[in-house]
């Protein structure tokens, strides 16, 4: 028994004396595994950070021009409608009726007062008949009353009649003059009258509308049975922006092209209106034309108005781009950002394409591949070379 007890004894002196030990050696074991789960975290959180940071962006090259100013054909370009220079609507002069007969159609030429048209006059031709009855039922009264007088003239020295019976005479003779002059008038009227019914063009010129067919009725004071552009002379009424009307004056030469026309039509402005619309901010330019079957009444038209020289800036045409709203350019700003400039084209030619608003000539302009930047976009510019 008192063996055991020393064996136990020993057994526990024997573990009092191998615990430090063991402390000595689990404290750096455990603080040894903290930095190594602590260095193991920081190379996971880096390797995480560097997969998810992009790759640095490429800016783009692209090559620009500097335009500066050159001097240009300043031509000032306005659209606008066909007209007739002076449009005359031709209409019934007289009391109106059935039309019997329609003597031209538009397109046609017609001389000052030529007839156009005619209208039943039967009720009036037997009018003019009768009064030409009564001219000469006067007539015939006149020159009895007038020998009455001669007769009777002869016998007043003979004493068979007295210078009453003269002086009556006289008036009845007088009368029946004045019943054959008021026969004549009234007669003349109604030719007159007749002579209305027929519709006479005003002016010659061109007819351009013809509204009236044979066997229509028409009124006293009918209008618009007929158009005539009066010296077959038409024009375009060009809308001119406000800024480029100071440029245009009377007499300067204009190239008018219908849309959907390939033909080119030669004319001169005669006369630019006094008035500028409030709202639109334009004018208008009166170029004159000469008559040209290609040139339609009413149609939409473009016009080039040579208005002198001036000077502007001139880009290839690969810098100018255009969409839905208008021509415009990309321009590199001092940031080297993209930026789109609305422009307004006007002249071209074989040195570019001349730029009348927009652009003072001194921007950096992207020279082509404008299709692939958008506005805001980064990009790195080189100048083009001389001559580019």
């Amino acid at each position: 028994m008192h063996s055991r007890i020393d064996g136990t004894v020993l057994d526990a002196d024997r573990d009092d004396a191998v615990r430090p030990r063991r402390r000595r050696w689990l404290i750096p074991a455990i603080v040894a595994a903290v930095v190594v789960v602590i260095l193991a975290a920081w190379l996971f959180a880096g390797r995480k950070k560097a997969a998810a940071a992009p790759p640095p962006a490429t800016v783009p090259t692209v090559t620009v021009v500097v335009p500066g100013t050159s001097t240009v054909a300043a031509d000032v370009t306005a659209t606008g409608s066909i007209a007739a220079r002076r449009d005359a609507a031709v209409g019934v002069n007289g009391e109106g009726g059935l039309v019997t007969a329609v003597l031209v159609d538009a397109g046609q030429r017609v001389a000052q007062g030529q007839v156009l048209a005619r209208i039943d006059a039967s009720v009036q031709t037997q009018q003019v008949a009768q009064m030409e009855a009564s001219i000469r039922s006067a007539r015939a009264d006149a020159a009895l009353a007038q020998s009455n007088l001669d007769r009777a003239a002869k016998l007043v020295d003979k004493g068979f009649i007295s210078k009453a019976d003269i002086d009556t005479k006289t008036a009845t003779r007088d009368g029946m003059n004045a019943k054959v002059r008021l026969a004549e008038a009234q007669a003349a009227e109604m030719k007159a009258r007749m002579a209305r019914l027929d519709v006479r063009a005003p002016a010659a010129g061109l007819v351009l509308v013809r509204n009236v067919e044979t066997g229509q009725i028409v009124g006293a004071g009918a209008n618009n049975l007929f158009r005539i552009a009066e010296g077959g002379v038409l024009e375009m009424r060009a809308l001119v922006a406000e800024q480029d009307l100071a440029a245009l004056k009377v007499g300067l030469p204009a190239t008018v092209r219908p849309v959907g026309s390939a033909t080119d039509y030669h004319g001169t402005i005669w006369l630019i209106d006094p008035t500028v619309d409030l709202n639109s901010r334009q004018g208008i330019a009166r170029i004159a034309l000469a008559y040209s079957p290609g040139l339609r009444v009413g149609g939409f038209a473009n016009a080039t108005i040579a208005a002198g020289a001036a000077t502007r800036p001139v880009l290839p045409q690969s810098a100018v781009m255009v969409d839905d709203t208008g021509s415009f350019v990309y321009v590199v700003g001092a940031d080297g950002k993209v930026v789109r400039r609305n422009v307004k084209v006007g002249s071209v030619s074989e040195k570019g394409m001349s730029v009348t608003a927009g652009l003072t000539g001194t921007e950096r302009v992207v020279l082509s591949a404008g299709a692939f930047l958008s506005p805001g976009e980064a990009v790195k510019p080189v100048l083009a070379a001389a001559g580019a």
